[in-house]
């Protein structure tokens, strides 16, 4: 592959996305496991090729720039006071869960903070498929869905900050964490104070300036800059591009921002899953099979535990708390993200999980209503029914 010139290699490349993503909209199926599967085949042929990985990152930070746009520090604020309680009880249960799991299963510390991360989130851009797809954007599960996944999404950059900085070979010591907790608070005021005292005042400057073609220089150039920033501060690009997104945020402008951005990220994001992809050698075998089994298994039980009774919490019915666990259970993105950092070992299995709890979620997201019809009828009817017998009795 390295033989092949970069321009030749990217037009095909793109050529093929193409082809992937209108496949994968007729079948039904996420793009992002295409794309990952399309890799990990093009990996028996091909050498990795750096340039991918490249311009996979510029499209994973526009993806958590363009994130990170959607929440103005008061959203922020708003969202975290409703959806704390089911987001605490997703991280016990998805990440702690998980991560004692690996521990049991005779992994060190970090390898299993790794797995857990891994088996963390959902997946936001599946979700947001399946939800528009499958026409529940009205549904009032919807909303703790969304708020539940923007939980997850502040989540998972600090997380990957933290293993990101593990990998640069440092202790996991009260120091090293108190350390690294002392930069990402130090980044997070620097984007606070840049975002109400400098990126503010440019409200008026976007607006008369977003359609010329040096405002997608701009932007990009914030989020990059930012992320670099991060990096430079031995922390995850992702939560630098997350943050510049926030600032950006501020100026009000956020959707014509995102508006001029999406193409690029469009072009740009689908780079990384493939090369995520081509790390994942298969002729190397795959570990910890048992692991993997329960692990799935949890990927399931814990989702749907944690929608249940997330969704209670945030004032569902129990018809509707149930609809919402099953639609929870795909893994994507974020877990991609996390599994790019583990050791080849890890990386394979988190691959191969991704795809399977992925699959699984795609068909369980589309039989959630009828499960959650089946759970009213069998039980709550049931349990409705039962006073008025024994009275009558």
């Amino acid at each position: 592959m390295a033989e092949i010139p970069f321009l030749l290699l990217a037009g095909l490349i793109l050529c093929t996305f193409f082809l992937v993503s209108f496949t994968s909209q007729k079948l039904r199926l996420p793009s992002v496991l295409i794309y990952i599967l399309l890799g990990a085949v093009a990996a028996l042929f091909f050498a990795k090729s750096e340039m991918v990985h490249i311009v996979g990152e510029i499209g994973i930070v526009l993806l958590f720039f363009i994130l990170g746009m959607e929440f103005p520090l008061s959203r922020m604020v708003g969202i975290s006071k409703k959806i704390w309680p089911a987001g605490m009880l997703d991280v016990l249960l998805n990440l702690g869960v998980a991560m004692g799991i690996a521990l049991f299963f005779g992994l060190d510390p970090m390898s299993a903070l790794v797995v857990g991360s891994v088996a963390y989130a959902t997946s936001s851009s599946i979700s947001a498929k399946m939800l528009e797809e499958q026409k529940r954007l009205a549904n009032p599960e919807t909303e703790f869905i969304l708020a539940l996944l923007i939980f997850e999404d502040l989540v998972a950059p600090i997380l990957v900050s933290f293993i990101a900085g593990a990998q640069l070979g440092e202790e996991m010591s009260i120091g090293f964490v108190l350390m690294l907790l002392f930069k990402i608070i130090i980044l997070m005021l620097g984007a606070v104070f840049l975002g109400l005292y400098g990126f503010k005042r440019l409200s008026a400057f976007i607006s008369r300036h977003i359609q010329k073609d040096f405002m997608p220089l701009l932007a990009t150039g914030i989020a990059l800059a930012y992320a670099g920033v991060a990096i430079f501060m031995g922390l995850s690009e992702i939560l630098g591009a997350f943050l510049a997104g926030v600032m950006l945020s501020e100026t009000g402008k956020s959707s014509e921002v995102e508006h001029i951005i999406l193409p690029i990220r469009d072009i740009t994001l689908p780079f990384f899953f493939f090369w995520f992809g081509t790390t994942i050698s298969f002729g190397e075998g795959v570990s910890y099979i048992p692991m993997m089994i329960v692990l799935v298994l949890w990927a399931i039980a814990g989702k749907i535990l944690t929608g249940f009774v997330g969704g209670r919490f945030f004032g569902l019915s129990k018809k509707v708390s149930f609809r919402a666990g099953f639609s929870l259970v795909h893994r994507g993105e974020f877990s991609a993200i996390i599994a790019s950092l583990a050791v080849p070992q890890l990386r394979i299995f988190s691959g191969i999980y991704i795809v399977v709890t992925a699959f699984i979620g795609v068909f369980l997201f589309q039989k959630a209503p009828d499960a959650a019809n089946w759970y009213y009828d069998k039980w709550i009817k049931k349990i409705k029914k039962k006073p008025v017998e024994s009275l009558e009795g």
